[in-house]
């Protein structure tokens, strides 16, 4: 290097001062984009193609997220910061502002070098089963928040030539100033700490939160917010602090269960519904479904009978074709094959109302896929609404146009 000096000073010497210091520049300047071609598109894109012929998974992660090409952008600026002390006739403070941008610049590119580091450490933890039920990318997001706070601290204090640490203690003033800038992001910080504690959603829960239209799968869980796809391909984004805040359901646990919950009733007209007589009974007494049920329930009220010792038929105990349907109803659930065995499974009447009685089918199926779901559940209430004609009972539905017309059609004649 000193040759080298010595040997251009006497050149120099005869040029004029702003020549000298204008070709001293320009050569700074060629000489960093060499520098930056050589270290980014040659270097960086060299270990990033390198990178895709590895088995790890890490360094692809590294050159995908830019690491490399931003961690080659701080050679120009290495090159601008040494350079710049050996142009002649360049003052002190020239000298000390470039070098100062060039620090600064040298700063900003490490630091989203680092930024994207994170970013690849989170797409690495992101191909572990774990990071569903564990997400790390508020986290992430919180790190960047930080990374670019000490970043934007450094960058000043070098272009002001001051210590950082003065202007970290200044900020000590602009506390409540801070928060109030930063408060979705702190809501956000700790909703996500919490979210991800308690484990109260996973990436692939179906979630429900009426209060911001959101009925579907979530796909993306962020600092500040969080993705889902509704069923019908749109997508609703929510504030994380208000997965808090406000009530939602997870049908994770059903999901989890291996079973979905049917919860539907059939409505049957009051007036239908009476005793059996001994023709009946005898013909439900055939039924496979019905036949230990009858036995049991014949010994049953042939023993109160006996007890009672009255025959007048108001005092005794008889069969009703509800009775008997519902019978029917609960073992034609428990031969099913798509019907939960293991789960809760009732057929029980709720309070009569002016649309009949309901009789309530409270079953979960074996499968939760939502198709599959609803042809099980559509097969059994097809089968059941054709089968209650056989009891003597009548399902309840309004009167329609149709049937006021055959009404009127019928008094008219």
């Amino acid at each position: 290097m000193d040759s080298w000096a010595s040997q251009i000073d006497p050149i120099l010497a005869t040029l004029p001062p702003w020549v000298a210091t204008l070709l001293g520049l320009a050569l700074i300047g060629v000489l960093a984009i060499v520098a930056d071609l050589i270290a980014r598109r040659l270097l960086a894109r060299s270990i990033a193609r390198l990178a895709h012929n590895t088995q790890a998974h890490w360094d692809e992660a590294l050159a995908a997220s830019g690491f490399f090409v931003r961690l080659a952008q701080i050679v120009p600026a290495l090159v601008v910061y040494f350079g710049l002390a050996m142009i002649p006739g360049l003052g002190d403070a020239a000298v000390a502002l470039g070098r100062n941008l060039a620090l600064a610049y040298t700063v900003l590119m490490a630091s989203l070098a680092a930024s994207a580091s994170f970013t690849a450490a989170n797409a690495v933890y992101e191909r572990f089963p774990v990071a569903k039920e564990r997400p790390l990318k508020g986290f992430i997001q919180v790190a960047k928040i930080v990374l670019f706070a000490v970043a934007a601290v450094l960058i000043i204090a070098i272009l002001i030539e001051r210590s950082p640490v003065l202007l970290l203690s200044g900020l000590g003033a602009m506390t409540a100033v801070l928060l109030l800038i930063f408060k979705d992001t702190i809501l956000s910080l700790v909703a996500s700490v919490q979210l991800t504690t308690l484990d109260m959603v996973r990436v692939g829960d179906w979630i429900e939160m009426p209060s911001c239209d959101a009925d579907g799968d979530v796909i993306d869980i962020a600092l500040h917010t969080i993705k889902v796809q509704n069923w019908d391909k749109t997508i609703t984004t929510i504030p994380t602090h208000k997965l808090i805040a406000q009530s939602f359901k997870n049908w994770r646990g059903m999901s989890m269960s291996g079973g979905r919950r049917i919860k539907r009733s059939l409505y049957i007209d009051l007036s239908s519904i009476r005793f059996l007589t001994d023709v009946e009974t005898s013909k439900f007494k055939r039924f496979g479904l019905l036949r230990d049920y009858i036995d049991l329930k014949q010994a049953e009220l042939a023993s109160y009978n006996a007890r009672v010792g009255d025959t007048d038929n108001a005092n005794l105990r008889r069969l009703t074709n509800m009775g008997t349907f519902r019978a029917y109803v609960i073992s034609y659930l428990r031969h099913h094959p798509r019907i939960h065995q293991d789960l809760t499974l009732l057929v029980r009447q709720l309070q009569p109302s002016p649309q009949g009685l309901p009789l309530e089918i409270y079953a979960f199926t074996n499968v939760t896929s939502w198709a599959a779901y609803e042809d099980i559940q559509s097969d059994i209430f097809d089968h059941l609404m054709v089968i209650v004609d056989e009891f003597g009972l009548r399902l309840y539905q309004q009167p329609s146009g149709e049937d006021i017309a055959a009404i009127g059609s019928i008094a008219a004649g």
